[in-house]
């Protein structure tokens, strides 16, 4: 885990096949190996539009040339399926799996708007398991918007309501219960010398449940639907806006790694460093 790291290439040798946004720079991967395979979840979008989706390669092999391009697992903004809820309302990206012992799999996608959302995806963990009835749950959402909307903002650019910055989720399961890690706040378009008010930009923050489809619910008791959220991790010395967290189990112990700006309070410097620390669980918070 400590390194060091190289680049060896890349998941997929062309542009996804998904005709959305930036298809050349698919963003926000995960991935997941079940029996065998290699199953890459991405992004495709145009930052600041919900106009998404989420599209899936597999593989035999871990490594670079020889993943296959299956495309859609959901989408919102426009094109087919996007006209169900919660599509119609959501933004099909930053995707995370969950696949459980029995061999039930999850997907959770959503990024500012109406928040985060988790749909069942089928056997072959390349489709959900209904692309009329989704039977989503909604899982976590902040109420207020960090800033006033766009004058400009539509129901696929930019949200009316403003800015509701939450995203990035991903699931964890530990001692009996399924921990759901998201970034609330802002993280990026940082320019030098105004940075975000205090509070306002990127941390770290989670909720738990002992049912991997919720509610989760925060060391207050507050449900993440409700702008619930225990911080685990926020801006300190010079660490600036930790977030776009996940979690890896190393033999017994979960770690949660995340990116970071590095900064000081006139500065921001564009650079992100990926750092580990080591998760403790309790029975309590």
């Amino acid at each position: 885990m400590a390194g060091p790291w190289r680049h060896v290439g890349s998941v997929l040798d062309a542009n996804s096949v998904i005709p959305k946004g930036d298809r050349a720079v698919p963003w926000a991967p995960t991935v997941v190996a079940v029996d065998g395979t290699y199953y890459c979840y991405y992004s495709v979008s145009k930052a600041g539009c919900r106009d998404s989706a989420v599209g899936v390669a597999t593989s035999q092999s871990p490594g670079p040339g020889n993943w296959y391009d299956h495309g859609v697992v959901v989408q919102t903004g426009t094109s087919n399926g996007s006209d169900v809820s919660p599509y119609t309302i959501s933004n099909a990206i930053d995707p995370a799996t969950l696949v459980l012992p029995d061999g039930s799999a999850y997907l959770t996608f959503g990024s500012y708007w109406t928040g985060i959302y988790q749909v069942p995806l089928g056997k072959d963990l390349i489709s959900p398991v209904s692309t009329t009835q989704p039977d989503a749950r909604h899982l976590a959402y902040e109420p207020h918007a960090i800033s006033a909307p766009n004058q400009n903002a539509n129901s696929l650019c930019g949200d009316p309501t403003g800015p509701h910055a939450i995203e990035g989720a991903f699931t964890s399961h530990h001692g009996g219960y399924y921990y759901l890690w998201f970034s609330r706040g802002r993280c990026c378009d940082l320019d030098r010398g105004t940075l975000p008010a205090a509070g306002s930009e990127y941390s770290i923050r989670v909720g738990r449940s002992r049912d991997p489809r919720g509610p989760y619910i925060d060391q207050s008791g507050k449900n993440l639907v409700d702008g619930g959220g225990t911080v685990i991790y926020g801006s300190n010395a010079e660490t600036y806006a930790p977030g776009g967290q996940g979690v890896i189990r190393v033999g017994d112990t979960d770690m949660l790694y995340y990116h970071y700006r590095e900064s000081t309070p006139t500065d921001c410097i564009i650079i992100i460093i990926i750092i580990i620390i080591t998760i403790h669980h309790e029975n309590k918070y």
